[in-house]
């Protein structure tokens, strides 16, 4: 058995991990990247589409091109990493170093790290998980397999097309069927508004003629060996199916784009507290959860809607273990509550030390138009134009302006109200 020690360990080779491995090997500490699949990337290797990098690089991206990036940035670097190792678990010893039991290409490792990044994504809800009732034929995929069959390895997974959910990632994918001449039958949407950003809406479905079924929901996928057909249903303001709406459209496949939950099991398992709002952990304003010296960033923090925010996520993530490295191990603070007020839904981080300035992403609960974003107990107001649910929200709050809150209990709240 190996032993091996580093200042931080990052979990997860994607572009979180890759930033955060990146800037803490710029800050001076000992870094080790670990991914458990054949190559970096994660899911924009898949990704032939731009949108990627806007904020980040200034430039317009594909997904491949974004990632091949960061990857140049590491290597010229000289950062570790090793790929196809398997973190089996995550404990933090009497000392306070972290111990990472893992599985590599020459056995078992035990690694040791003063502190830890956590950056292992998100993963797709299934069928199952959003009450779809019928049969299990051939031709059902998740909108990622999807991708993967069509991005990387060339394989069209069907002809004619239905899309569960009209996130992001659903939208993209009704585009790359319709690109790929298969017939888009309709992406259903149970809410009353797009999952997804406008721009995705207008170059996805209305630049494509492809249908959006709002308030509808599927009930059945119905077939024998292969798809045949979807039962869909209108739904009420309860999100409850109309009695008598029912109508069935055919179809060979099923793409299931019914948003992310953050894959956080090692951290789970390790105790960490979750935020049940983002299913990921609870953080301060350095994405410090609350086991000490272990950070979170990317989706395994919250699900982002731009590949941008993951990157700052993880920049973010690395100078917080530079802090607690620093400290001696010192946590970096958990002083202040952050409360969600009106229309917000979630918000990161959970809890301010009130010792430095805080990067937040929130989403609202409903879309609302000429509102303002605030935060009442530090004086700030952001006037928005119009608030979406897909549409992340970030702003800055400085810390001076929590000087009145940092008792221990204090709070302070993160709400969108009318002008």
């Amino acid at each position: 058995m190996r032993r091996a020690e580093y200042d931080v360990v990052v979990v997860g080779g994607g572009p979180a991990g890759i930033a955060a491995a990146i800037r803490a090997s710029d800050l001076g500490l000992r870094t080790l990247l670990v991914e458990n699949r054949e190559r970096l990337g994660g899911i924009p290797l898949q990704c032939v589409h731009t949108g990627f990098g806007l904020h980040y690089f200034k430039e317009d991206l594909t997904g491949g091109e974004f990632i091949a990036r960061l990857i140049d940035r590491l290597e010229s670097k000289g950062v570790e990493y090793w790929v196809r190792t398997h973190v089996l678990s995550l404990s933090v010893e009497a000392d306070g170093w972290k111990r990472l039991d893992m599985v590599t290409r020459q056995g078992v490792v035990v690694a040791r790290a003063r502190a830890v990044v956590y950056a292992t994504g998100a993963r797709e809800r299934t069928l199952f998980e959003i009450g779809v009732h019928g049969g299990r034929p051939d031709g059902v995929y998740t909108a990622g397999e999807a991708q993967t069959l069509m991005d990387i390895y060339g394989v069209l997974p069907g002809k004619r097309v239905v899309i569960i959910g009209s996130g992001d990632v659903g939208l993209i994918m009704a585009r790359r069927f319709a690109l790929e001449k298969a017939e888009v039958k309709a992406v259903v949407e149970v809410m009353p508004y797009p999952g997804g950003l406008m721009r995705n809406v207008v170059q996805c479905l209305r630049d494509f003629n492809i249908p959006l079924l709002l308030s509808h929901v599927v009930l059945r996928v119905e077939g024998r060996k292969r798809v045949e057909k979807v039962v869909v249903a209108r739904v009420d303001e309860n999100l409850r199916p109309v009695p008598g709406s029912e109508f069935e459209i055919p179809c060979d496949t099923v793409v299931v784009s019914a948003g992310l939950r953050p894959n956080i099991d090692l951290l789970e398992r390790a105790g960490v507290e979750v935020d049940p709002a983002t299913g990921g952990p609870a953080v301060n304003e350095l994405l410090e959860t609350s086991i000490p010296g272990v950070f979170a960033a990317g989706n395994s923090l919250v699900v982002n809607d731009l590949v941008d925010y993951a990157v700052e996520q993880g920049d973010l993530a690395a100078e917080g273990a530079r802090a607690y490295v620093e400290s001696g191990g010192r946590p970096t603070g958990r002083r202040v509550r952050v409360v969600k007020g009106r229309n917000v839904r979630l918000v990161v981080p959970q809890y301010l030390s009130g010792e430095r300035d805080a990067l937040f992403y929130a989403r609202v609960s409903y879309p609302e138009q000429d509102v303002v974003l605030q935060v009442p107990e530090a004086g700030l107001r952001i006037p928005q134009l119009g608030v979406r649910p897909p549409e992340m929200l970030r702003f800055r709050l400085r810390a001076e302006k929590l000087k009145g809150v940092l008792g221990e209990g204090g709070r302070v709240t993160v709400e969108v109200v009318e002008r």
